[in-house]
């Protein structure tokens, strides 16, 4: 996934209400009703998608919560600023950043673990990044997110995209489903 401050056309400090504003403004110009019968009705639908992804991935990192069902921490709930930083990275693929970000946190409390743990795994470090989810679900055990990611990493981990939503991931059912649709258009 792009940037998702980037992709509302708002800066990282913006306020929520900025950001509510910004989504708004672009699911009016994008919604697909809008294009119902026209030949741009596909790329709406997809530009409408990513709308959606940036705005639930920067309510997350804010804390205000998402459609998907996020982090619901046990500390007075959502993100603290750095953790949230440090999730927008991974997100957005800035994976040296965010690894640079975590190792300077000298608190490795559940959410360190947690995050660590999606960054070895969207860097393809499998064993590291079971460890790391199974010590976050262990020092967190009624935290959902931490519990069903570590489930995923258990029983294989393939299906598992990093603890954050389906945004930032690639499989190949997403491969083999574009490649599928094209082969038909071409024919």
């Amino acid at each position: 996934m792009r940037d998702p401050y980037k992709v509302l056309g708002v800066s990282p400090t913006a306020s929520e209400d900025d950001v509510k504003k910004a989504y708004r403004e672009l699911a009016r110009k994008y919604h697909p009703d809008n294009y119902h019968d026209n030949p741009l009705a596909d790329l709406a639908s997809e530009k409408m998608k990513e709308i959606n992804e940036a705005y639930d991935a920067i309510q997350r990192a804010q804390g205000g919560g998402s459609n998907g069902g996020g982090y619901t921490g046990t500390a007075g709930g959502g993100y603290s600023g750095q953790f949230g930083q440090i999730r927008m990275a991974i997100q957005s693929g800035k994976l040296q950043q965010a690894e640079q970000m975590l190792n300077a946190i000298p608190d490795r409390n559940a959410e360190w673990h947690f995050l660590m743990g999606s960054l070895c795994y969207r860097k393809g470090w499998l064993d590291q990044a079971r460890q790391h989810i199974n010590q976050a679900a262990s020092m967190e055990p009624t935290n959902r997110e931490y519990q069903q990611a570590a489930q995923q990493m258990n029983s294989g981990g393939f299906a598992y995209r990093g603890g954050m939503g389906t945004q930032g991931g690639v499989d190949m059912c997403d491969c083999c489903t574009a490649l599928m649709c094209l082969n038909c258009m071409c024919r």
